[in-house]
């Protein structure tokens, strides 16, 4: 009888209709698989259109006629695993405004939706000089979705 009931508490895996067991469980939504790192020395660099501007993002309607963007523009030749921490130190090159201690730089990506309008989507945060606490400084540009032609926007908060 002891038999019986062992034989009852086992567990068998799910099946599908035909018979075939089902496939494991997508990852949890938060553990997104890291992206192989890129052999710069191998690999051509992008041109990354940054645009900054102090107290605030660009709006969408500085973008939308072609040749006539913000004149703001910094061009950057950098990789798709640049994080934000890297774009951080660059723009710091070039704008004063980012150098100051307490300087947060907020970023966003602006692209064509399907439409043909742009529109302008906050991808990160960083500290001017930050200590790496701050999990936006290791976000790379391929994990936020960046696509190449996309122009970055920068606000110097």
């Amino acid at each position: 009888m002891a038999a019986a009931t062992q034989t009852q508490t086992l567990k068998r895996p799910f099946h599908t209709r035909n018979n075939q067991p089902l496939p494991p469980p997508p990852p949890p939504l938060g553990s997104r698989p890291r992206l192989e790192p890129i052999d710069r020395e191998k690999t051509c660099p992008l041109l990354l259109r940054v645009f900054t501007k102090i107290g605030s993002h660009h709006s969408e309607e500085d973008f939308a006629v072609r040749g006539k963007e913000p004149k703001d523009e910094v061009q950057i030749y950098t990789w798709k695993d640049a994080n934000l921490r890297e774009l951080t130190d660059l723009v710091k090159e070039v704008a004063p405004e980012a150098r100051r201690r307490n300087a947060k730089l907020s970023f966003a990506f602006v692209y064509p939706d399907k439409r043909g309008r742009f529109v302008l989507r906050q991808v990160g945060m960083t500290n001017s000089y930050g200590n790496g606490r701050r999990l936006d400084d290791t976000k790379a540009l391929a994990d936020l979705s960046f696509q190449v032609g996309d122009f970055l926007d920068v606000a110097i908060l």
